[in-house]
């Protein structure tokens, strides 16, 4: 995929697409409890921007005619109160103040992926998406209403530090994460290049806690990898980016040049990325016209996302390997593949299960909004928002078999290859 200018990407944002963190590492400024921020008036009924310094502004009430009814002017006697009343006034930030509330009235949803992006966030958003950025190199998220690692990239200071997929984060350094937000964590967690973070985590398995400390660097993550293992093409895909698609493209023409018999399509640890780029990676493997993933809104309508064509792979029997730490457009893959395809075996063990979609809205100074609204269902209609996609063969990695090096999930993808095409 071709690199993109901002104002392209802002036109492109306009498309559904997956962050989870969809993306990597979006950071934000800070959470404030549930309110609104208003630069803005109503006129002949519709909503007219205006700009206004902030202590200026003013917002005309509604009649209360009832218990629904928000009387804004509640609003502004809290932020009267905190100005006058705060003892440490003078060092108060009226923007952050204001992105704060914006981003609480957000949080106030209860939907972790739904977000504020403030100007200087939304550039670290778009340097993140490009696949270059100083940090540990982990994704995110909220799992069981706890700080979770989805998944540490690919050779990453997360990986080489020993931190896993489904690792429970309590602390970030000494302050504990239990009422803290992914905007929050992520913002402590991410850091420049040579600093450290000291994560304590809960692994499942483990009868107590562990401090990992991380020393941070330039994350630069490649997408594609392949290698041939005899006459498998073992490919790797690890993010879901700009530049996917033509790696994978070409990643495909060797597969099929080199007359590979049989695919281990990898997706373990892959946190996911643009929709667009997993439905352009699926129509290389399932035929045109096949359903890739549905959308169903709020309204329960559903919108069927299919193959686009360039289909070389899908004749090519396959195995798929997930776990915990596949999430958003490595499911949408996994599941495509699985419901359309009779030659192809999932291994593993259950995804991560982040089945929502994301529209990203460009606002006025450099700054966005993205918002959750669908969610995703496989082609055969079985949910994947919190219930992730179910291996056809499981097979757990313990720490045992991490600590030695040993991976028994490939092991049984060759195997079961090796049997099929023989």
């Amino acid at each position: 995929m071709d690199q993109l200018s901002k104002e392209q990407q802002y036109k492109k944002g306009k498309k559904l697409f997956n962050t989870v963190f969809g993306v990597f590492f979006v950071v934000f400024i800070l959470t404030a409890s549930f309110g609104i921020g208003f630069g803005l008036g109503k006129k002949k009924g519709t909503v007219e921007e205006t700009e206004l310094f902030i202590d200026q502004a003013t917002v005309a009430n509604k009649k209360n005619t009832g218990s629904n009814v928000i009387d804004f002017s509640l609003f502004w006697d809290v932020w009267d109160l905190l100005k006058d009343k705060y003892v440490d006034a003078e060092s108060l930030d009226a923007r952050q103040l204001f992105y704060g509330a914006i981003n609480g009235m957000l949080r106030a949803t209860g939907d972790p992926y739904t977000v504020f992006l403030d100007p200087e966030n939304n550039e670290k958003f778009n340097e993140d998406i490009s696949g270059s950025f100083e940090g540990i190199g982990a994704e995110i998220g909220i799992k069981g209403r706890v700080l979770t690692i989805i998944a540490p990239l690919k050779n990453s200071p997360a990986e080489n530090s020993g931190l896993r997929a489904g690792d429970k984060i309590l602390k970030i350094d000494d302050e504990s994460t239990a009422d803290m937000s992914i905007n929050e964590s992520v913002d402590r967690i991410r850091g420049q290049k040579g600093t450290e973070v000291r994560l304590t985590i809960f692994r499942n398995g483990d009868d107590e806690t562990q401090e990992i400390t991380v020393t941070r660097d330039v994350i630069n993550v490649k997408s594609v990898e392949l290698e041939f293992k005899d006459n498998i093409a073992y490919i790797e895909v690890n993010r879901f980016g700009r530049d996917t698609i033509k790696e994978f493209s070409s990643v495909a023409k060797k597969t099929v040049s080199q007359k590979s018999k049989g695919i281990i399509l990898d997706l373990r640890n892959n946190p996911g990325g643009f929709l667009n780029v997993s439905v352009d990676l699926a129509s290389k493997m399932i035929p045109k016209g096949k359903v890739v993933v549905i959308e169903e809104d709020s309204d329960e309508k559903q919108k069927k996302v299919s193959a686009k064509g360039g289909d070389i792979l899908s004749q090519i029997e396959t195995v798929v390997l997930i776990n915990k730490g596949s999430a958003s457009a490595s499911e949408i893959v996994a599941g495509a593949l699985r419901d359309n395809r009779d030659n192809v075996t999932v291994v593993g063990e259950q995804s991560f299960g982040k089945g929502s979609v994301q529209e990203l809205i460009p606002l006025p100074k450099n700054s966005a909004v993205k918002i959750t609204v669908a969610k995703w269902l496989t082609p055969s209609g079985d949910q994947i928002n919190n219930e992730g996609i179910s291996p056809d063969i499981e097979v757990e990695l313990t720490n045992e078999d991490y600590d030695n090096d040993r991976d028994p999930q490939l092991d049984r993808a060759l195997e079961i290859l090796k049997e099929k095409i023989q």
